[in-house]
């Protein structure tokens, strides 16, 4: 009886976080996964600690040119890609008192933009894939419209879009497509907030939660349970009521910038 080889992931966003804790667990399960981020010596370490398994393809996600010629090094290693999560991201807030709209264009630019660019190279070779699936990690803020979160949010909820949009596109192909959704998670990025976090899940517990749900290919994994289970109903009131509940929200101090 011969074996099925190895499922070969792509995952973006991998030195950190969300991105960092998922790889371990692809990588766990034997699976081969390329991975990409700015940073390159985290990936080497994983690469260091997994021989074998990791096809290390560093690099700026926004940059459409460095984006081909990953996929191309993906491509001339191994020809295809059967898993594809696109989780690299980054979060500024927004004054409105004193409207900078480049940092609309800079989070626009690395959360959606860059994705598009990634979904341009990956797609190619999900076709040649077995089992094709492309993941896109976007946010349940976009449930509901929170101060300060305009760039953030609107990236986000361009993100669902297009991935949603997408799923109907390449049925036909038979590659699927699922929306991850998640709540509050304990990140370097997330311990910028200087608000409360509620109900929120530490990076490892996420991209468990996150690897096992993937395994039944939905359409959106949303979590957790607790903090969705009270934001979705929120998502349905009237318009009047959410800005009611956003205004409560806000916080005085002066937001916080994520330098690239």
């Amino acid at each position: 009886m011969s074996l099925s080889p190895p499922r070969r992931y792509w995952l973006t966003g991998a030195s950190s976080g969300i991105g960092a804790a998922l790889a371990e667990e692809i990588l766990k399960s034997g699976a081969h996964l390329a991975v990409s981020s700015r940073s390159r010596a985290p990936l080497e370490v994983l690469s260091q600690r997994y021989p074998g398994q990791v096809l290390v393809v560093a690099g700026d996600l926004t940059n459409s040119q460095t984006v081909r010629e990953i996929g191309e090094q993906i491509a001339e290693q191994w020809g295809s890609l059967d898993t594809v999560i696109l989780n690299a991201g980054t979060c500024e807030y927004v004054d409105a008192k004193q409207f900078d709209a480049s940092i609309i264009e800079h989070v626009v630019r690395t959360n959606l933009i860059a994705s598009s660019y990634c979904i341009e190279a990956a797609l190619p070779l999900l076709r040649k894939g077995i089992a094709p699936h492309l993941v896109g990690v976007a946010s349940s803020v976009t449930y509901l419209p929170l101060p300060r979160a305009e760039a953030y949010g609107a990236s986000k909820a361009g993100l669902r879009y297009l991935f949603e949009s997408l799923r109907i596109d390449l049925s036909p192909e038979g590659i699927e497509v699922t929306v991850v959704s998640p709540g509050f998670v304990d990140t370097p990025l997330t311990a910028k907030n200087d608000f409360p976090m509620p109900l929120s899940w530490p990076a490892d517990k996420a991209a468990r939660y996150i690897f096992a749900k993937l395994q039944n290919r939905p359409l959106e994994i949303a979590f957790p349970g607790t903090f969705m289970a009270v934001l979705w109903p929120m998502s349905k009131l009237p318009a009047r009521l959410k800005l009611a509940i956003g205004k409560r929200m806000v916080r005085s101090n002066p937001p916080i910038k994520d330098k690239p």
